[in-house]
This record gives structure tokens, C-alpha cells and sequence, in this order.
């Protein structure tokens, strides 16, 4: 439920409403516009439906949310969320496109550090890369868990980078939050409800990468579960969905875009990498997600794709990303966005 406060509204008013619903046993949340303050009841809105809140000094109008997920709905939140990384250096929303890239994983210190100075050449803002890896069969490379994490470190002081990188178990959580800036939830972890209320207990950036067959409902659904816990900067990632289709990967869904500004105030981020597969279609498919209104790109780069662990065929070359990142400005331009900096 959201009660729209009037224009006029006291801090001292507020609170009073804060407190009222409280006393009913609901949760609440304040966002305040441009324009109104607007106060979300989270919780069993029946138990308000015969309380007199229109009464309570400050109150203008109470309107129920229809919408499963409250916290991530648009109608709770009308202005688009900016989100801020690592104290502000880099933010995800607004006319910025925040370009993350890096390996898929971290495999040494070397390979590390020095795509990590390639990307930022080439107009990257944040250093993706896994240190804990979900691999389809159990023979195949995991990832190097705490060392991985200890490289980026080591990447983030050499270049300046943030650093996304992926949670996979509620037990890795306090020593992935202790490394990243942004912790990612991957697309086979985007329904494990024990791992996202973990998180949302942590107050950094959540990225959640869509699932291979994860409805956008679905997808809110999750973003609500770490909003309950508290984290209210969640960022929503397209990464591909599974489809008939087999000459690529996965298949991006740039419809996702435009859907989720319509359903969320959630900033959102493509992953051309993962819906392609194949380095040859990453240009078409970054470009789209551009000339769609994304917020983010994420994009698998590696100083030798062909030596690469993971992922080589739909890793960039340094050279070939930084060509991408020059075309992104000019589409950018034209949809009124721009490539985002290093603060």
C-alpha cells in the first residue's frame, strides 16, 4: 500500500504516519521525489483496508499496490533509482550507461590485472569477474574462491575499477561482500530464496542476472525478496533466455528493457556475452541494448580469449572491445544517453 503524503508534509507528520502503521505490525519504507513523499506499507495490506490513514495530518490519498512485488514496483517508486557504486565513484541509472567488463573468471594474478587495465582503456567503469564459478558439470573449473577474490583486489588498487563479482552460497556471503562492490546473483542462483535474503541484509549493490527461463514476474519477485531484507539497490540483468533457438547461446531479450522500466524503478544492465556465445555477435547485440534504454552493459573481455578457462568463444579482445565502446558513444547520443566515466 502507498500513502501519498501532501506537498506540505512536516518531518514531525511523517514520522507520526511512519509510527502509526508500524503499531499495525507493517513495515515501511519513504521515498521522497521531486514533487511528493511518498510512504510504502509492506506487509498484510488487509490489516489497513478499515484503518482511517486518509484521517492522519499529512496524509493527501492511500492507494492499494496491485502488483505482487511492492518495494521494486514503479508505482511504489515512480523516479528511476541511481544507484551508487563504491561511494559514489560509478552510478547505474539516470542518462549514464555504466559499462562493467572483465573475464568470466579470474585465473591469475596477470591475466587479472592486466585485462583489467585493457578494459579501462577501453571505456570500462566497474571489473567484472568470478571468483566462484557455477559450471554445468563438476569436473570443470570452480573458479579460485578467496584467491580470486584477493586478485581483484589487487586489480581494483591497480586500475581503479570496482569490482562486480558472483555470490553463490549464503556461507561465501560475508567474504564476497568483503571484496565486492557489486555482489552478482547468477541466472542458476536467481530463485535460491535462502541466498537473496542473505544478501539483502548486506548493504551493497545486488546484480541479479535473469534466469535461463525466468518470467520478468518472476524476476521482480526476486529483486523483492533482497528488498525486504533491507538492500534497496538492486540492479536487473538481461543475460539471455532459453528458447528453440541453437546458433546462439542463449537469446536476448531486448524486450526485457523496455518492460522492466515500465514494471520497475530498477536500473537495468545487458549481458551480450552470455546471450551470444559467439564474440562475433556481441557488437550487434551491446548496440541494441544501447539503442533499447539499458542502464548497464556487462561484457566478458580477456587479454587472450583463446587461452582463456571459461568462455573464451564469447570473449573479447581488449582491441575488439574497445572498438564496441567507440560505436556505444554514438548510439548512446542518439537515444539521449551517454557512456558513463570513472568518477
Amino acid at each position: 500500500m502507498i500513502i501519498v503524503l501532501k506537498p506540505s508534509v512536516t518531518e514531525e507528520e511523517i514520522q507520526h504516519i511512519v509510527d502509526r502503521i508500524q503499531q499495525y505490525g507493517l513495515k515501511t519504507h519513504i521515498s521522497r521525489g521531486e514533487e511528493r513523499t511518498i510512504i510504502g506499507a509492506i506487509g498484510d495490506e488487509t490489516i489497513l483496508r478499515e484503518k482511517p490513514l486518509e484521517a492522519i495530518s499529512g496524509v493527501e490519498r492511500v492507494l492499494p499496490v496491485v502488483e505482487q512485488y511492492k518495494l521494486a514496483s514503479r508505482s511504489f517508486h515512480p523516479e528511476d533509482s541511481i544507484i551508487k557504486i563504491d561511494g559514489g565513484k560509478v552510478t547505474i541509472g539516470g542518462d549514464t550507461i555504466t559499462v562493467m567488463a572483465g573475464p568470466c573468471t579470474v585465473e591469475s594474478e596477470e591475466q587479472t590485472v592486466q585485462t583489467a587495465i585493457e578494459v579501462k582503456k577501453g571505456g570500462a567503469n566497474l571489473l567484472r569477474g568470478g571468483a566462484f564459478k557455477p559450471r554445468t558439470s563438476p569436473y570443470a573449473f570452480q573458479g579460485l574462491g578467496k584467491k580470486g577474490l584477493e586478485i581483484l583486489q589487487i586489480a581494483k588498487k591497480e586500475t581503479g575499477l570496482p569490482i562486480v563479482t558472483e555470490v553463490m552460497d549464503p556461507r561465501d556471503a560475508e567474504l564476497v561482500f568483503e571484496y565486492a562492490d557489486i555482489v552478482q546473483v547468477g541466472a542458476r542462483n536467481i530463485q535460491n530464496f535462502n541466498l537473496l535474503k542473505e544478501i539483502g541484509k548486506y548493504r551493497k549493490p545486488i546484480l541479479l542476472k535473469r534466469g535461463m527461463m525466468t518470467t520478468m514476474q518472476e524476476l521482480m519477485m526476486s529483486a523483492e525478496y533482497v528488498m525486504s531484507e533491507g538492500n534497496m539497490d538492486v540492479i536487473l540483468c538481461e543475460r539471455g533466455i532459453r528458447t528453440f533457438e541453437t546458433e546462439t547461446r542463449n537469446t536476448l531479450d531486448i524486450s526485457m528493457v523496455p518492460a522492466a522500466n515500465k514494471m520497475t524503478h530498477l536500473p537495468t544492465v545487458i549481458d551480450p556475452s552470455h546471450a551470444a556465445g559467439k564474440r562475433d555477435f556481441i557488437e550487434s547485440l551491446t548496440l541494441a541494448g544501447v539503442a533499447a534504454g539499458t542502464d548497464g552493459l556487462m561484457i566478458e573481455v580477456h587479454y587472450s580469449p583463446e587461452t582463456a578457462k571459461v568462455d573464451g568463444a564469447q570473449s573479447l579482445t581488449p582491441a575488439q572491445f574497445a572498438k564496441i565502446m567507440q560505436i556505444a558513444k554514438k548510439v548512446a547520443n542518439a537515444v539521449g544517453k551517454k557512456i558513463g566515466t570513472l568518477g
